[in-house]
């Protein structure tokens, strides 16, 4: 019985260290985005069109237009892909969109703010 448990433990420990370099796409909502942004060195990332965001956006966040995928890229190209980062849209849609390409160019801890700068600027 004990040489079970062991290898039952062994697999657990290979499993869980294997997870914890993963990356992964978190979708976290107005409460979660307010309490880990609002005065914090975050990478936050508008990824509406330039007139979205001139048009108001949230303090501090840098604009990368997902609809321009070159050049969305080369600014993505420029972020710490080991610190998190935090996106966002009108709604929540192209910041889906941007999570699942972030993840596939090795960013490790991303976040979508799934309710989008609609929801953040209605109080």
């Amino acid at each position: 019985m004990r040489p079970a448990f062991v290898c039952a433990l062994l697999l657990f420990l290979g499993l869980s260290c294997k997870s914890q370099g993963e990356p992964s796409i978190s979708v976290i909502d107005k409460a979660t985005m307010q309490a880990q942004v609002i005065g914090k060195d975050v990478q936050l990332i508008d990824v509406r069109t330039p007139q979205e965001y001139e048009a108001g956006h949230i303090d501090d966040a840098l604009n990368f237009d997902i609809k321009n995928q070159p050049l969305f890229k080369e600014k993505i190209g420029t972020l710490d892909k080991d610190k998190p980062v935090y996106l966002y849209c009108k709604m929540g849609g192209r910041s889906a969109r941007a999570a699942a390409l972030l993840k596939e160019m090795g960013f490790k801890e991303i976040y979508d703010y799934s309710g989008g700068y609609d929801e953040w600027s209605s109080q």
